[in-house]
């Protein structure tokens, strides 16, 4: 398709572009939804003949928009790599979203979005102005999608923090401009007003309190027409759309308020209310602007992560090249004090890796080679090599934005609640103000009119249906800055319902590295060779106790011929001499004499060490479990270490109820077996806590976790602090006690 041209307009077909209409008997590629729209209507008014006989091609087809066509480029899968993230044929983008006001837009959207073809999902989040979109890209083109969103009178494009930031600006200064006309009209109309009503020309003719009528009329009219636009452009989507939002009885009630007063400043009789028109605006511009303000500040927390990128990258030649022309396998310099530009893996040196942004700790984390390094974060004071293993749409930083929208659009009972009242409560008030205006219509039909206006105005439903979600964003803002990733929306409500909380061991309660504590040498050999000569061999295996043994890595020392006894140990050759270390029978030949979580090393099958290493137990452990106990809730600790490991670290910590030796179904039975009344928290890290972490009231996975614990559980947490979860916990109970006040 890359190499055709447009069968209509003669032009190149853009890459990846599928337009295509039947023409004298066979398909003719089109390169733009113009082309092929002229093309058909060519072709289904009986206008074929002129592909016959045309002697030139036509001039580029200009029925869509230019702002429309730009959408095709969306389309490319370059341009595409940057900010859609694709699994087979299913493709998944942010979108930002400008015109959403209430629960109303965002309902509208997701319904006219949900019925096209090829598209699986789409939620819209109306506080942080965002929607997900997962489509078939085999079924239809991401073009399009914008296309129909723009139909309904919205305009979105993929998310990218700084254009976010320029549009939220743009509409800043016009939400500025519109408040200031309905500031200074609102009053200069009021002076006026307060003379009429306190009859302060009382002695002066009619015609002079009229042409004060006409002037408040001059003022209040940029009002309506000007800073109460945005009121009635949505109020036009929704009636158009079919649904009913909440600016729908604002704009009748203002509207049906000017035109009865601009009639009485016309005939000269009745009464005008140009002074409450231009209030009712200014005060409600007032409240869509700190509302504003208030939604920015709560999705900035996110949206600011991908500014850290930065946007140019070293290559190893020197060369400046874009952050996002990269690719998988790229190699890149990262000199000291620059942000990192990719996620990827260390080529060469030991670095210090300032990851505050993600895990909330300011000490810097030592990397060597080999070890994974996240685009965002900041490098030390040496410059090293990078691979690139992600693209930027992959990135740890991107996951985390889509793990923190996909939270918020999982609302919760009491938000979606307010969603549904808030679409129905606006066709209860129309109904109830026409209900209102037939009864007093034929009591007293003079005020009839007002009283409808005044049934319009006092029952808008602004803060049921924006007050809800804006909370729900700020808590959810408070939990990031907390280094809490929220997956669920349900989180705020079960974590003030918790009673029983269930904690995993290694890796939850100890940090999961075991470290050497105790050597014991023999026959002469000092303690730093017998560690050189433990650190050389047990590079060559893979588990917990071999990677306590790391740090003791000497250049000048080196096992060779090394073979590995899956469970058992590691033998090779040093200095000529077989050298092994693993467990006492392995070693020695003889399991009598053998300790609890020790090692041993032999030199021609002669003992010349032992090692002990154990799983420290993270400093805020005690703490931890003593702050739930204190606040009611039980303890458990279910593992499926050892019954002596288990109950030595459940002592230190202060935890009664231990179940050790469990499996991953055994975790998941305990779970299901306790009494109905209890909701549980569960805390793990590894693959084995997958189960009991998705089957859970409530889960969080720890930041230093396997992927799939973080997959299966609702929260996870960063820094690995586990006293944030307390914070966290104070955090969901005064959001709470915030919902009973709304």
């Amino acid at each position: 398709m890359a190499d055709q041209s447009c069968y209509h307009c003669g032009e190149d077909i853009p890459t990846n572009m599928d337009f295509q209409v039947e023409v004298l008997g066979e398909p003719r590629a089109m390169c733009c939804p113009g082309c092929q729209t002229v093309a058909q209507t060519i072709v289904d008014s009986g206008l074929v003949s002129y592909y016959q006989y045309r002697t030139t091609k036509a001039e580029k087809a200009d029925l869509v928009p230019e702002e429309l066509q730009a959408l095709v480029h969306y389309d490319n899968e370059q341009v595409q790599s940057e900010f859609v993230s694709v699994d087979d044929h299913r493709s998944e983008v942010t979108l930002s979203l400008e015109g959403v006001s209430c629960a109303a837009c965002a309902w509208l959207i997701e319904r006219h979005l949900s019925a096209s073809d090829g598209v699986l999902s789409i939620r819209v989040n109306t506080t942080t102005h965002r929607a997900t979109l997962i489509w078939d890209q085999t079924q239809t083109k991401l073009s399009k999608l914008l296309s129909t969103i723009r139909q309904l009178g919205y305009k979105a494009a993929p998310f990218e923090a700084d254009q976010q930031e320029a549009a939220y600006h743009r509409q800043m200064k016009q939400y500025l401009y519109r408040l200031g006309v309905a500031g200074l009209a609102t009053m200069q109309i009021m002076m006026l007003a307060f003379a009429l009503y306190f009859e302060v020309f009382g002695d002066l003719d009619s015609e002079f309190k009229n042409y004060l009528r006409w002037v408040s009329l001059i003022f209040a009219t940029p009002v309506m027409l000007y800073s109460a636009l945005p009121f009635y452009l949505n109020a036009l989507r929704s009636i158009r759309s079919g649904t009913l939002g909440m600016d729908v009885p604002v704009s009748i009630a203002m509207i049906f308020a000017y035109i009865a007063s601009l009639i009485a400043t016309i005939t000269q009789q009745g009464e005008v209310f140009f002074e409450s028109i231009s209030m009712f605006a200014f005060f409600l511009l007032i409240g869509r602007f700190l509302e504003m303000r208030a939604r920015r500040k709560a999705a900035a927390a996110s949206g600011n992560l991908l500014k850290l990128i930065p946007a140019m990258a070293t290559k190893l030649n020197g060369d400046k090249v874009p952050v996002k022309a990269l690719k998988i396998n790229d190699k890149v310099r990262v000199l000291p004090g620059e942000n990192v530009p990719a996620d990827g893996t260390v080529l060469s040196g030991r670095i210090h890796i300032d990851e505050s942004m993600l895990t909330g700790e300011s000490v810097p984390v030592v990397k060597q080679e080999g070890d994974r390094v996240f685009a965002g974060t900041i490098n030390g004071e040496e410059a090293f090599d990078l691979e690139v293993k992600a693209t930027k749409a992959d990135s740890m930083i991107s996951n985390i934005i889509k793990l923190q929208d996909q939270a918020q659009l999982s609302k919760p009972k009491i938000a979606k609640v307010a969603d549904i009242v808030a679409r129905y409560f606006v066709s209860i008030v129309l109904i109830t103000a026409l209900t209102t205006w037939l009864y007093w219509h034929f009591q007293k039909p003079d005020e009839a009119f007002w009283i409808m206006l005044s049934v319009l105005v006092a029952t808008c439903p602004c803060a049921l249906s924006l007050a809800t979600p804006t909370a729900l964003t700020c808590a959810t803002s408070s939990m990031s800055r907390l280094g809490i990733l929220l997956r669920k929306g349900h989180v705020f409500e079960t974590l003030c319902k918790i009673n029983h909380l269930v904690v995993d061991k290694t890796g939850t309660l100890t940090y999961g590295d075991m470290e050497i504590y105790q050597v014991d040498t023999y026959t002469g050999v000092s303690e730093k060779e017998v560690l050189a000569i433990a650190a050389s061999i047990e590079s060559h295996a893979n588990h917990p106790i071999a990677r306590a043994f790391q740090h003791y890595h000497d250049p000048n020392i080196s096992v060779t011929n090394v073979e590995n006894s899956i469970g058992a140990g590691l033998q090779g050759m040093y200095h000529s001499k077989q050298v092994k270390i693993g467990s006492y029978e392995y070693v020695l030949g003889d399991g009598s004499d053998s300790e609890a979580n020790t090692v041993y090393l032999s030199l021609s099958n002669q003992h010349i060490a032992s090692f002990k290493y154990r799983d420290p137990i993270r400093e805020q452990a005690a703490e931890f479990i003593s702050k739930f106990k204190h606040q009611g809730v039980e303890v458990t600790l279910l593992t499926g270490d050892t019954n002596e490991s288990a109950l030595a670290v459940a002592n230190k910590v202060g935890i009664d109820n231990v179940i050790a030796k469990a499996r991953p179904q055994d975790k998941l039975n305990f779970l299901n077996q306790q009494d109905k009344n209890q909701i549980s928290l569960m805390v793990g890290d590894g693959i084995n806590d997958a189960p009991i972490l998705a089957g859970a009231h409530l889960s969080v996975a720890m930041g230093s976790g396997t992927d799939v614990a973080k997959a299966s559980a609702d929260m996870t947490l960063l820094g690995d602090r586990l006293d944030r979860i307390l914070q966290a916990r104070t955090l969901a109970l005064q959001t709470k006690k915030l919902f009973t006040k709304i």
